[in-house]
């Protein structure tokens, strides 16, 4: 018997709205003209009560074991301090197996889990949102080579709404209690409710693999659900952000090369104190305040401290070391002072496209709407059939001979799946050709 239906055993896999539209068979979200489905029940506890915190070597040994002779897929997931600590570490790990129950392991004291990993190498992994994990889970040594990634699989299947808490009201007919997940997980001790928080968001993961596996092979999609999943699982770690001070919210309002190298001064400045301190750097310094700095250029740290951002609870020794920074740009030669926007590599903006080059953007514009259209009818989000990077790729510069295998051939270069190929290449073919 599965989690939910220990759970609520009168309570089969049901939704209560938000699923994709049936066409008639039977599916997860009930038969046409059937009863209405009953009201959500929430999940106020894990059914084996909260597990202890895995805080040290012997019971890390223990819990390797028991997941290792467990059976099954097992469900992860990692909880970060996102705005209240630097980088994005994992603070908690949750998973649940059949055969080994629930697991919650603090990897600060226990920092190096790849032997967790390596016992559960030939187990497919169900994540949520797998992409925003799968870093955090690397760093202490926990890498799928097969996974299932339940956010990515509502979105394919159709469903509207793919936040955990959605998927598993809309399909199991459970309520998870979210509140707890903007906390700062790196708290020691971890509060129980927080525990019992995290230990729930594994309970029923793997029900909610199994129940939208059947949508997806009822739609026909499950195939291309696989490729997607091995496409992440297989992935390379991603390479490290070209100059990721450019990213500062606001950077829309610097314009002049000098005020540029402000904020990147003022960025780096920030990012060393803040990757010292452990602390997210929006509590070192606002966004707002670099680029205020930037705009002012202030010649003093009386001046500085007379902007938005600097003058409260900002003590002398902290106004001196920003003012250094906005010194040590404005001093800069103009040789390195750094370049208004970044290198583009690829296509030009779309919206320059009718003055660069009126065919591409006649190309790119049937080829957006026939995206669009299919997308439509296959019901699932424009993204997720093609990235529009891809489209604008292919339209700005298409093959010399364009057919279905040229085209396809340019799509599979740029990382379309087979599937994505498949459906995609027609309608490009007819852009292309237009």
């Amino acid at each position: 018997m599965t989690d939910a239906q220990e759970t609520a055993a009168d309570s089969s896999l049901r939704t209560t709205g938000g699923a994709p539209p049936d066409d008639g068979g039977s599916s997860v979200t009930g038969a046409p003209n059937s009863d209405p489905a009953p009201e959500p029940t929430p999940l106020l506890e894990p059914r084996e009560g909260i597990p202890p915190v895995i805080a040290d070597e012997d019971s890390l040994a223990r819990t390797i074991a028991a997941f290792a002779a467990g059976s099954g897929p097992v469900a992860v997931d990692a909880e970060r301090a996102s705005g209240y600590r630097y980088g994005q570490r994992a603070y908690l790990v949750q998973l649940r197996r059949q055969g080994a129950g629930s697991a919650l392991i603090d990897p600060v004291a226990c920092s190096d889990l790849s032997g967790l990993g390596e016992a559960l190498s030939d187990a497919e992994w169900v994540l949520h949102a797998a992409t925003q994990d799968l870093p955090c889970l690397r760093e202490i040594g926990m890498v799928p080579t097969q996974l299932f990634d339940t956010e990515l699989a509502g979105r394919l299947a159709g469903f509207p709404r793919v936040g955990l808490g959605a998927m598993v009201e809309s399909v199991l007919g459970f309520v998870l209690e979210k509140g707890h997940s903007a906390v700062d997980w790196s708290t020691r001790p971890l509060p129980e409710p927080w525990l019992r928080y995290a230990a729930l968001d594994v309970e029923l993961l793997v029900d909610l693999r199994d129940a939208l596996e059947k949508e997806l092979d009822r739609q026909g999609k499950l195939e291309w659900a696989r490729q997607e999943f091995h496409a992440i699982a297989s992935a390379p770690p991603p390479e490290p952000r070209k100059d990721p001070w450019r990213r500062t919210s606001g950077m829309h309002k610097v314009r002049r090369r000098r005020q540029l190298a402000v904020v990147r001064e003022l960025w780096q400045t920030r990012d060393r104190i803040a990757q010292r301190r452990d602390v997210s750097p929006g509590k070192v310094l606002s966004d707002a305040a670099i680029v205020e700095a930037s705009l002012s250029l202030p010649a003093n740290v009386h001046a500085l401290a007379a902007l938005n951002g600097y003058g409260h609870r900002m003590g002398r020794r902290q106004l001196e070391q920003w003012q250094a920074a906005v010194d040590r740009a404005k001093a800069l030669p103009e040789s390195q002072l750094p370049q208004p926007g970044q290198p583009v590599t690829g296509p030009p903006p779309p919206r320059a496209w009718a003055d660069k080059d009126p065919a591409a953007a006649a190309r790119l514009s049937a080829a957006r709407a026939g995206v669009s259209a299919l997308a439509e009818r296959l019901n699932m989000p424009q993204e997720n059939l093609i990235t529009p990077d891809t489209v604008r790729r292919v339209c700005w510069e298409p093959p010399a001979v364009v057919d279905a295998e040229s085209v396809g051939a340019a799509l599979a270069g740029f990382g379309a799946r087979p599937w994505q190929v498949e459906q995609v290449t027609p309608i490009l073919v007819a852009a292309l050709s237009a």
